[in-house]
């Protein structure tokens, strides 16, 4: 018999999700057994390789050297069967579920993912925003956009958009104090979150050496949108991606002061497991969004030369 035949797959899925949980008893939640079944399945594994995956240690488990080294391989080759039968399931209708952050979300995609609906009827579309990066192989998430240096294993990258930062606010507040003229003025105003590490580098890059940033009292609001529309109402600067916001500077709700934008290294990325570049769904995107930022870099997976 071939030893692809005698492979214990249920048990294989059962470490998989307590190395992942790295408790029997949280595993046997998730997949309904009990904690003696998952520990008997753990046990067929175990003698199956011929040594242990876990110490097992009173109510903790914790890999061994040999299931640290299995632990992610499982855990892809399983991501790849799950890939594999979403490909296999799809309909005419399908879902296209895309992972962004929240700014990239609210300030690009959501005004533009109406035209890639009306090219791809056939395609819906499901949008979830977080911070986080999302992975890949335990979730049902196709593509995301995230925020990074584009090097990421496993995961075909294209850049979409250059990061930066800089001060904006509305020109009403810059008027409360006279205009700001110099890059120092900016701290006679409130700044938004000003424990983000951006205003240090930026003020750094602007001439102004050690600010007084440590003791300034600020909102941290948690994404960059939020910061702009309260530095839209007049409550502050905020540090933001100028390109993001050209819309509000057109209308003079907003005001960059300074031709100075700073860079961290992190850019915006489409990305996507390399198995499944060519799923009709994640092609159908891919070639949309290329044809709407036309710089993006096609051939993926190289970072950015200075960046």
């Amino acid at each position: 018999m071939k030893l692809s035949r005698q492979l214990p797959l249920n048990a294989l899925r059962v470490f998989e999700a307590t190395a992942r949980h790295m408790s029997f008893t949280k595993a046997g939640d998730e997949l309904g057994m009990t904690q003696t079944a998952v520990s008997y399945q753990i046990k067929l594994l175990e003698d199956f390789i011929g040594m242990a995956l876990f110490v097992r240690k009173p109510r903790q488990v914790t890999l061994t050297e040999s299931g640290q080294k299995l632990a992610p391989r499982v855990a892809e080759a399983f991501g790849v069967l799950r890939n594999a039968v979403a490909d296999a399931k799809q309909i005419k209708s399908d879902t296209l579920f895309i992972h962004t952050t929240p700014t990239f979300a609210a300030r690009w995609l959501s005004r533009h993912i109406g035209a890639f609906q009306l090219e791809n009827p056939g395609i819906a579309v499901r949008l979830e925003t977080s911070q986080e990066f999302v992975n890949f192989s335990q979730t049902d998430v196709d593509l995301a956009i995230r925020a990074g240096a584009g090097i990421w294993p496993g995961l075909n990258s294209h850049l979409l958009m250059r990061g930066g930062f800089s001060p904006m606010l509305s020109p009403a507040l810059a008027e409360t104090i006279g205009g700001v003229k110099t890059p120092a003025d900016l701290l006679k105003l409130r700044l938004i979150d000003a424990g983000d590490p951006w205003w240090q580098q930026w003020f750094h890059q602007a001439g102004v050496s050690d600010p007084p940033l440590q003791n300034r009292t600020g909102s941290r609001l948690g994404a960059q949108t939020f910061e702009a529309a309260a530095a839209i109402a007049g409550q502050g600067v905020a540090i933001l991606t100028p390109e993001f916001y050209t819309d509000e500077v057109a209308l003079g709700r907003l005001m960059q002061p300074f031709d100075i934008t700073s860079h961290d290294g992190a850019h915006y990325w489409l990305v996507y497991p390399e198995n499944r570049k060519n799923a009709p769904k994640i092609k159908a995107f891919r070639e949309w969004i290329f044809k709407l930022m036309p710089s993006v870099d096609q051939q993926g997976q190289k970072p950015i030369s200075g960046a």
